[in-house]
């Protein structure tokens, strides 16, 4: 595909974002049927807007999702079951209790496996817990206490590897390959590991189906432009399949949003190929990803708009403006509205994504705050 584009310290433009035939968001039926679901707010913040000049700034608050306070469980709860699903032959409908007791029912068993450097790891061990199976999560280097703690309340067996998340991924695999009924739940994509990546995508349009939703209510036609954190991409996968989609009432451009010490889709972009970078210590830990998703590649490559860029400092600000529009949010939750911040206070970033005083833009804030971290 014909890409139109621009590049700057920290920035890439592409003028001719592709569109998708819509989509039915098929884990939404499930994902009501956890217990503790509801939808997580969409905060219309006016000092916010005020502040970048826009019409309306939208702030989509995951610190409230279940008891968990991240996105991450729609994804892993979502590709867990249609897993195990494809695994262990069950053959009703997409349901927790029933595929719990299936399981039961068998004599071998299955664990859960995957590396993490934050939420998703806790995802896939409550997801465990929930199925009655035991979960083995990796970690890198320097995760945070806070982040550990969190996990292990789930049960979950950790290795801690010494390395960064890159070879955390590395470690599970080998793992995964050593011992009978080891299922990989991994949130990014490789060559010939695609089906689970894609279902955790999947699992992701409960939330962008949600701000469809939330944004009508507001008495809006749709946005102009969404920020989404990026770490292996698999979430800016399934918000660029969502708002990318032909025939929404609004265009809308997607723009990521990566620490500059693990800017790797960045780099990736301005190669035109999925590349890896070395990482370097960042507050956003939970997006201290060294190397693109394969599966989310082609979505991020076709259907952004825009990618950026942001330092530590920008993502202590970011905490520091969501928390007095009433959000509270994580260093890693930050930057979405950390990088609406970066592109829209310069001028030119802001003419290429065509944003004005009555623009209507959206940040993903997707994880609440994280103890110890700031």
């Amino acid at each position: 595909m014909e890409h139109s584009e621009t590049v700057d310290d920290g920035w890439y433009f592409n003028q001719s974002p592709h569109e998708w035939a819509p989509h039915e968001p098929r884990a939404r039926v499930f994902h009501a049927s956890l217990p503790g679901y509801a939808p997580t707010p969409l905060i219309d913040a006016p000092e916010l807007a005020a502040a970048l000049g826009v019409g309306h700034v939208l702030i989509k608050d995951e610190s409230a999702r279940f008891d968990l306070g991240a996105f991450k469980i729609l994804g892993a709860t979502w590709a867990c079951v249609q897993a195990l699903t494809a695994e262990s032959g069950y053959a009703g409908p997409p349901d927790l209790a029933a595929l719990r007791e299936h399981l039961l029912s068998r004599a071998e068993s299955f664990t859960l496996v995957t590396a993490t450097d934050g939420n998703h790891g806790r995802a896939v061990a409550r997801a465990a817990r929930l199925l009655g199976l035991p979960a083995s999560i990796f970690l890198p280097r320097g995760v945070p206490d806070a982040v550990l703690d969190r996990i292990g309340a789930e049960d979950a067996a950790m290795t801690i590897v010494d390395s960064n998340y890159d070879g955390a991924v590395a470690a599970a695999k080998r793992f995964v390959a050593d011992g009978p009924g080891r299922l990989l739940i991994q949130d990014m994509g490789w060559p010939g590991y695609d089906d689970v990546p894609d279902w955790i995508a999947e699992g992701y349009l409960t939330l962008t189906s949600e701000i469809d939703d939330q944004v009508t209510r507001l008495g809006l036609d749709g946005v102009d432009l969404v920020a989404v954190p990026i770490g292996t991409g698999t979430l800016g996968q399934a918000v660029v399949r969502h708002f990318r989609g032909l025939g929404r009432a609004r265009p809308t451009r997607v723009m990521s949003v990566e620490p500059d010490t693990a800017a790797c889709l960045l780099a990736s972009l301005r190669a035109g190929e999925i590349v890896t970078v070395p990482t370097a210590s960042t507050i956003a830990n939970g997006l201290n990803c060294g190397t693109p998703s394969s599966t989310g590649w082609p979505w991020l490559r076709d259907g952004l708009s825009a990618a950026v860029a942001v330092s530590d400092e920008n993502l202590r600000q970011a905490i520091a403006d969501l928390a007095k529009a009433g959000v509270a949010s994580g260093p890693s939750g930050c930057a979405a509205f950390a990088g609406l911040v970066a592109a829209l206070a310069d001028p030119p970033r802001r003419s290429q994504l065509g944003i004005n005083a009555t623009s209507v833009v959206l940040a993903l804030s997707t994880e609440g705050p994280i103890p110890g971290i700031s």
